[in-house]
């Protein structure tokens, strides 16, 4: 048995990041989930404060670790096995290695759940009966905890044994009926936005059923789906649908209900324009030097310029492409008429704004190369009393496991490496 796996860099130390008062301290979270929904749940929760606790196949980890490119950088510029896909979504995690499909390492993991108060898994549907790890199983030993199912389309339905892939449910659920150019393709979101939202209510539905636990002592079980989740979060284009009959389409950057509101090409690059009222359409054309537009009562009001979308798009292109995006983001926040950049990663992440809203944090990465450490998106909540923190940068697989058996379990050297000779967990 060699110890722990992966420990911090250089003299950081993960003494150096102590967990100090946070609205999760005292919670445990035992993860089952890997890829995006799962992941992005867990970590917000740890961020929050919640002991996670990652747990992963020994020989592979998450499936995420391997989906490349790009990578972290060693000290040498190499690859190592950490994706920036994993590092996005692992934050404030300790990394447990156990086999789940050994008898022994399913004693292990119950044993683990007993110290639990929440566990997160998005296997299959039925896939961890197998294992005695599910909910019907797992309530009658531990009925005060929290358990919390991910999947494509839910535990319930006749799609339920269908894969839940991001892509599949953004088509499932209508958002890419409405994504793209008139006339085009349609098109899924360029982030895995069912994911990253499925993770975001499962998230605020574990907080629901602690609050629920702590009044009654009982936990729950909770059934997120991505399919459920795309269909909730296309929020007023569903609405337009149940009230109307008729299904939106693709409108590319166009509003529904508001015009102009959309993107236009200014002489150097894209700009968003976002004109939400009468009077904001009458400052844009007074700046721009195009009262002619304003005088026009097909552009007056707002229904108006819904009825002749195509056509006022048309007169307004060329003033748009006669000034600089900088010329017009200066001019229009004067007289009130909202205006903003399209920007590239670079540019986002360079603008003073976002670097005075600290959106970004470098933390203690055991392979990192450089300074030692990964840079990561910060977590975007700003609290008053309890903001949450970022002490652990995203664990290499099975970093944690000796340390985790010995905090949660009390275990001893000697117990945990028989532990790993029974083939419960890495060596």
């Amino acid at each position: 048995m060699g110890g722990r796996v992966g420990e911090w860099a250089g003299t950081a130390k993960k003494e150096d990041y102590p967990m100090t008062a946070l609205p999760l301290d005292g919670i445990r979270i035992f993860d089952m989930s890997r890829i995006m929904a799962g992941p992005f749940c867990t970590q917000y929760l740890a961020d929050l404060g919640a002991d996670v606790i990652k747990v992963e196949r020994p020989d592979a980890g998450d499936d995420t670790r391997a989906w490349g490119p790009v990578y972290l950088k060693d000290a040498e510029g190499n690859d190592t096995t950490e994706s920036a896909y994993y590092l996005s979504a692992n934050r404030n995690k300790r990394s447990i290695a156990i086999n789940v499909s050994s008898p022994e390492g399913q004693a292990l993991a119950k044993k683990l759940i007993a110290k639990s108060d929440i566990l997160v898994q998005n296997f299959k549907v039925g896939g961890l009966k197998k294992y005695g790890l599910d909910y019907d199983t797992l309530s009658k030993e531990f009925p005060r905890l929290v358990y919390c199912s991910i999947s494509g389309f839910g535990q319930t339905g006749p799609y339920a044994n269908r894969p839940g892939y991001d892509f599949m449910a953004q088509g499932f659920g209508g958002l890419m009926s409405v994504t793209g150019e008139p006339g085009g393709m349609p098109m899924k979101a360029g982030v895995a936005v069912a994911d990253v939202m499925c993770g975001m209510y499962s998230a605020i539905a574990i907080l629901a059923a602690l609050r629920h636990r702590d009044n009654t002592g009982e936990g729950q079980h909770i059934d997120c789906a991505l399919g459920d989740t795309q269909i909730a979060w296309m929020v007023n284009q569903a609405s337009n649908y149940l009230i109307s009959g008729e299904s939106p389409g693709l409108m590319g950057n166009s509003h529904p209900s508001i015009v102009p509101y959309t993107v236009f090409e200014a002489s150097d690059g894209y700009i968003i324009l976002a004109v939400g009222n009468d009077n904001q359409f009458r400052k844009w054309c007074e700046h721009a030097g195009a009262n002619e537009l304003w005088e026009d009562d097909r552009f007056k009001t707002n229904k108006g310029r819904l009825e002749h979308r195509q056509l006022l798009t048309d007169l307004m292109t060329p003033y748009m492409k006669s000034r600089t995006i900088q010329q017009w983001i200066e001019g229009l926040e004067t007289v009130g008429v909202p205006v903003g950049p399209v920007n590239n990663m670079e540019r986002a992440f360079n603008d003073p704004h976002t670097k005075a809203r600290n959106m970004v944090v470098n933390l203690p990465h055991p392979l990192a190369g450089g300074d030692g450490t990964v840079p990561l998106v910060a977590n975007p909540v700003k609290m008053s009393k309890t903001p949450p923190q970022h002490r652990r940068a995203p664990p290499v697989l099975g970093q944690h496991t000796d340390e985790v058996l010995e905090d949660w379990l009390g275990l001893d050297a000697t117990a945990i490496a028989d532990l790993a000779e029974k083939g419960a967990t890495t060596v």
